[in-house]
């Protein structure tokens, strides 16, 4: 379903040179494959940037040129259509790279900094909060007088994003780091509170086993947003593991739950 966050018909298709090896690693099982097949046939630099930027989605790259229609392939017009289509489908991973500032001023990210406030006290606190984004949980905690706030997101463009916003903030307590919610670049037992919004899920165990990790005997594990009222598999496991929750409202987006839980 399109996000409508910006308009890509403008765009490149270079734009995907943009992005970064962890973005492409998700690229299998997301887009349309005769869509991508036409556009990366029309495109070689972007075909041969997704290989050796990201090696193992190399053979995938091949499966997918396979599939070109011929025919297509020498219709501009259709080219183009299908140069917009895989940008669309990727709108959220092109907005990181070309403007965060769009993501950042999403409605939905002006929920009540409340629902976080209320589950913590974060003064003098060490903070990890996983999948930061645009920073929208980072800049709660480091506001109401963390220690430091690490905020730990994989993609490059936004990690500097957050840095530049902390400085225009005259914050010095937020510390961009590269991670992944599977691979969190602390030692055990190093965080007061480790939290994340919207970003667990994919692979509970594997996630939940860093999450605690990470967290020092007695610190907090806060997820907020943890989970649309859709997503009961996430909900069930999370109960399992003994987080409370509740629930509140995004904007423009609905009910969410969210969690928490001490170590």
């Amino acid at each position: 379903m399109p996000l409508n966050w910006m308009d890509v018909t403008g765009l490149s298709f270079n734009t995907l040179l943009l992005l970064e090896r962890v973005q492409l690693s998700w690229l299998p099982g997301w887009l349309k494959e005769p869509e991508l097949a036409l556009a990366l046939h029309a495109n070689p630099a972007v075909a041969w940037y997704l290989r050796h930027k990201c090696p193992p989605v190399a053979p995938w790259v091949d499966q997918v040129l396979a599939q070109v229609d011929q025919a297509a392939a020498g219709d501009p017009q259709a080219v183009r259509a299908a140069e917009v289509a895989v940008l669309r489908a990727i709108e959220d991973l092109v907005v990181y790279a070309v403007d965060p500032s769009v993501y950042d001023a999403q409605p939905f990210l002006a929920w009540d900094s409340d629902e976080l406030h209320k589950l913590a006290d974060w003064r003098g606190q060490m903070v990890i909060d996983v999948g930061s984004g645009t920073g929208r949980l980072a800049f709660v905690a480091a506001q109401a007088g963390a220690r430091a706030v690490f905020a730990v997101e994989p993609v490059e463009n936004l990690r500097h994003y957050i840095k530049e916003k902390a400085r225009r903030q005259g914050l010095h307590n937020v510390f961009p780091v590269d991670g992944t919610i599977t691979s969190l670049p602390f030692p055990d037992d190093f965080a007061g509170v480790t939290m994340g919004g919207h970003v667990f899920g994919d692979l509970p165990a594997e996630e939940m086993a860093e999450l605690r990790r990470v967290t020092r005997p007695g610190g907090q594990i806060i997820l907020c947003p943890g989970s649309s009222l859709s997503q009961q598999a996430a909900h069930d496991f999370l109960v399992a593991q003994g987080f409370y929750w509740n629930t509140f409202e995004e904007p423009r987006d609905g009910i969410k739950r969210k969690y928490w839980i001490t170590k």
